[in-house]
């Protein structure tokens, strides 16, 4: 299973000139290997986008994505890995999104499809990330 991160789907979904094209073909690629989900934060985050919850659960239905909750061993591994980051030196107002969704994948075996690989790499390095090429 893959976790689809937020900036992913929201290529597809804003038709982004540039990542759109990749993102929808990491996509496609990802599903015929196996199922694909967002969790509670990513979720969240496209609720922010979406007008209402029915709209986002037929968007999420038609790009075949499942809502998989976070574990409770994944929200306390997410807040010992921010504790790290703070500990060097990272900024307070820094979001905690990608320690929920790192933690997620570490504690379930999940891999992550996103563009956005810098927290992941530093605070998760056992989890599958499926990126672009730097």
């Amino acid at each position: 299973m893959t976790i689809v991160d937020t900036n992913v789907l929201v290529d597809v979904l804003s038709d982004d000139p540039v990542w759109r094209d990749w993102s929808a073909d990491k996509l496609d690629e990802r599903g015929k290997l196996g199922a694909l989900c967002v969790d509670d934060i990513i979720y969240a985050e496209l609720a922010s986008r979406i007008d209402n919850e029915a709209t986002l659960h037929q968007l999420l239905d038609e790009l075949g994505i499942r809502l998989e909750r976070v574990p409770v061993s994944a929200l306390f591994l997410a807040g010992h890995a921010f504790r790290r980051y703070r500990a060097g030196g990272g900024p307070r107002r820094s979001l905690l999104s990608d320690f929920f969704i790192g933690a997620h994948a570490e504690v379930a075996g999940l891999a992550i499809l996103t563009r956005d690989v810098r927290r992941y790499r530093a605070y998760f390095p056992k989890v599958e990330l499926i990126a672009p090429e730097p």
